[in-house]
């Protein structure tokens, strides 16, 4: 890692049951030889004292806006003007609001407001109460004027719940300071204007006006996908399945239902499409014919024979349009498999004439539908299978991309 020798790092302390890791985090940057001044919430206080975070720092720690001796000497000006970085973990929900929103009302926040220096949050919530909209267009806003983000990693959370929204280990918010300081910054635009048009979640095929032929998908996968990709600067449009998930901020989001519905949408904005990312379940045959009325129970018990036929193959359809005019946009497909997983997309990858194949064994622990992780393997045309570890979506998501940007052309990205 490279040497924080002397640099002025001010790690922000919010009231949340992850301030105990503010503590590792001091510690390693002190190891790293910055030096470190710390600033606590009110709220803080009630998880981690003061006097463990100036041991560890050797530092006096500041809490309190109206201190007589400190502010004599104008003391958060003086914290927000020595600062070279200031580091918030854990960032709740409820300080990325009033960062957000502009606001100054306990030490913390002044600071914020007040310094020059790059801001690093390092968020810790409740995984609702991360993907709530206003968490995310609060980040949005934060994002948009400059400041970095890290995290939050996903996984079993103290609140019960198991999903995104842990603080991510002290080493990585250690590590992205270090990038921060050394000028490289954290925010990566390597998609920055490229449109990239992306499908996500299940489709449903009515029966009658109250059934529905569906799937378990949960469109975690596809929602990560733009996210992420907003993120690095795509215009991103989403055509999402019937999910109950939050549209990440500054994508447009367009819903349909049915897999008819989800190919209308996609082959009308094929043609503005740099990259295209087929993420959504869509499902495979739908009714022949829709009931007008609900279908009723058959007396005596008798069973239901249900007439099936083919849904359109978009994917396919993608690609055999691709290859007839000899250009269009990236394309990459997704594999759901319950076995023999690299066969079975190798062939799918031939067939479906994709640039890049991402599949998944769904059987396996980890990486069943509507999960947080999954562990999949890339392929593409004439290269080696890349097998992925067990990850969040969110990382899986940005693994993904950096495949998407290196095989973009440079006039691409």
């Amino acid at each position: 890692m490279a040497n924080l020798s002397h640099r002025r790092v001010t790690v922000g302390v919010c009231g949340g049951i992850a301030a105990y890791k503010a503590a590792e985090l001091v510690r390693l940057l002190v190891k790293e030889e910055a030096e470190v001044r710390v600033v606590m919430t009110p709220a803080a206080e009630r998880f981690i004292t003061r006097m463990t975070l100036q041991a560890l720092s050797g530092r006096e720690v500041a809490a309190e806006l109206f201190d007589l001796d400190r502010e004599s000497r104008i003391g958060h000006i003086e914290l927000a003007d020595t600062a070279e970085l200031l580091v918030v973990a854990p960032a709740t929900a409820d300080v990325i609001a009033r960062l957000a929103a502009g606001m100054a009302d306990d030490l913390l926040t002044t600071v914020a407001l007040a310094t020059k220096a790059p801001v690093l949050l390092a968020p810790s919530m409740n995984v609702n109460m991360w993907s709530h909209p206003a968490t995310q267009e609060n980040l949005a806003t934060l994002r948009r004027r400059g400041v970095h983000v890290v995290g939050p990693a996903a996984g079993w959370l103290a609140c019960g719940w198991v999903g995104q929204g842990r603080l991510v280990e002290p080493p990585e918010i250690v590590a992205a300071a270090v990038a921060i300081l050394a000028g490289k910054g954290l925010a990566r635009r390597d998609l920055d204007r490229v449109p990239v048009l992306i499908t996500a979640g299940p489709t449903r095929e009515a029966l009658d006006p109250v059934r529905f032929l569906g799937n378990r998908s949960s469109g975690k996968m596809g929602f990560a996908l733009a996210r992420r990709a907003a993120e690095r600067g795509a215009q991103v449009t989403l055509v999402a399945g019937p999910v109950e998930l939050p549209t990440p901020p500054g994508v447009e989001r367009v819903n349909v239902e049915s897999a008819l519905e989800m190919r209308e949408a996609v082959l009308a904005r094929e043609e503005g499409a740099r990259v295209i990312i087929k993420a959504a379940a869509v499902a495979d045959y739908r009714p022949r014919e829709q009931a007008t009325d609900k279908i009723k129970k058959q007396e005596g018990g008798a069973g239901l024979t249900l007439e099936l036929v083919p849904n359109p193959d978009i994917l396919a359809e993608l690609g055999a349009r691709k290859r007839a005019r000899g250009a269009g946009p990236l394309l990459v497909g997704f594999a759901a498999e319950t076995g023999r997983l690299e066969e079975r997309a190798a062939d799918k990858l031939a067939r479906k004439g994709c640039d890049l194949l991402v599949a998944n064994d769904v059987s396996e622990p980890g990486s069943a539908i509507g999960g947080d992780t999954n562990r999949v393997v890339l392929l593409a045309p004439g290269r080696a299978p890349e097998r992925l570890p067990l990850l969040p979506k969110d990382e899986v998501a940005g693994a993904i991309l950096d495949r998407v940007v290196a095989m973009l052309p440079t006039s691409s990205a």
